[in-house]
């Protein structure tokens, strides 16, 4: 079984978040304080349920984790 941080999902999702920082440090500051950190938190996260989905011990259990 391939390594978290050889998955293909997990490299992108990585890629979605950074790209996503970079765009978020040229909002204004209202846009960045409202729904910035929303998105930011949400961009985050994919890489991290990923994560969590991967930690799972069974190949059912991950399969309803990630459904």
């Amino acid at each position: 079984m391939k390594g978290l941080t050889d998955l293909d999902l997990y490299k992108l999702a990585e890629k979605l978040s950074d790209k996503i920082w970079v765009e978020y440090d040229q909002w204004p500051e209202k846009a960045q304080r409202t729904i910035g950190l929303q998105v930011i938190r949400s961009a985050d996260s994919i890489a991290a349920n990923i994560a969590e989905g991967y930690g799972r011990f069974t190949a059912p259990d991950r399969r309803k984790f990630y459904l």
